[in-house]
């Protein structure tokens, strides 16, 4: 169980991080306005934090750490939290259950993210031999959106496979101890998985499965407050200008990322190795590519109904980091 223990550490309980459970602030001249930001895995504080660019803030930063998107989501809904950053599929959840939230700043991984794992000594080694299979996954994450797609691709049915939900450090528990056929997560998941529990990668992101897309997304209570909308905006524009920074400072960002969550430092070389994210224009083709994804969901009745993804976004707030 040393995995799941080293795992541990980054996944703070979602009730604790409505609780305000934060890994610290960055300080405000006059305290006037607190930006209270939800976080996954030590990443955007972590990152910010690497690149130099928590400085200087004119109000105050809360961290919230929550285990996956979803949940950090419905904190975003019960105003608990401003802002936060997500895959590709927990917004589109969110929508589907008209949540008061809105899609603000859109990133792009340039590796493998999200992929299908299954232990090495599993017979499995094609995606078409999930037919029949008991497969993890945190519901509405990034990664089932890319499970759902991959089964699409391979011509297996949602009615096909047996679809565990469960949050990554139950799914490496129920992995590791064969209790489910495979493992759809992302990263830094899937490196520990990889290099500590000897899984094999099946299938990823690079086979056209997955849009790497992530988004930075706002309570829609944090948007009406005149303070808080230029907080976030001045958030958005370090967050982007952090981002390109770990692409070009990819040794640093790894040191920095081991240490503030207490990855092991090779798993987080082979996390950041695999690519970075960057900030990309919230344009069109992301609103068409969450659009086709949302109508995968409403097709296989994962969501009750359709989701018009161009209604949770709003792109005056974004910056590329230029």
């Amino acid at each position: 169980m040393k995995l799941r223990k080293a795992l541990l550490p980054l996944l703070a309980v979602s009730t604790l991080a409505l609780a305000g459970c934060g890994g610290g602030a960055a300080a405000a001249p006059d305290g006037s306005v607190v930006l209270k930001v939800g976080d996954q895995k030590g990443g955007s504080q972590a990152l910010l934090q690497a690149a130099g660019l928590l400085a200087g803030t004119s109000y105050k930063i809360e961290w919230s750490t929550f285990t996956s998107g979803p949940p950090l989501l419905e904190a975003a809904n019960a105003g608990a939290i401003d802002i936060g950053g997500v895959g590709n599929t927990p917004p589109i959840f969110s929508a589907a259950a008209n949540a008061k939230i809105t899609v603000v700043q859109a990133g792009q991984k340039n590796g493998p993210g999200d992929a299908v794992l299954v232990p090495g000594d599993s017979p499995i080694h094609d995606p078409k031999e999930l037919k029949g299979k008991t497969i993890a996954v945190a519901q509405g994450s990034s990664a089932h959106g890319q499970l759902l797609t991959v089964l699409n691709k391979y011509g297996i049915a949602v009615t096909d496979v047996k679809i565990d939900y469960l949050q990554p450090s139950d799914a490496y528990a129920a992995f590791t101890q064969h209790r489910v056929d495979a493992w759809a997560i992302w990263d830094p998941y899937t490196s520990q998985a990889l290099l500590q529990a000897h899984a094999r990668s099946i299938v990823n992101g690079t086979s056209g499965t997955a849009n790497g897309y992530s988004f930075q997304v706002a309570g829609k209570a944090a948007l009406a407050d005149a303070g808080k909308t230029a907080a976030i905006k001045d958030y958005l524009a370090r967050l982007a200008k952090a981002q390109k920074w770990s692409d070009t400072h990819k040794g640093e960002w790894a040191t920095a990322w081991s240490k503030v969550t207490g990855l092991d430092p090779t798993v987080a070389k082979a996390a950041v190795d695999d690519g970075a994210t960057k900030p990309i224009p919230l344009d069109d083709k992301v609103i068409a590519s969450e659009q086709q994804l949302a109508d995968a969901f409403t097709t296989a009745k994962v969501i009750p109904a359709e989701v018009k993804f161009a209604d949770f976004v709003d792109k005056q707030y974004e910056s590329t980091g230029s």
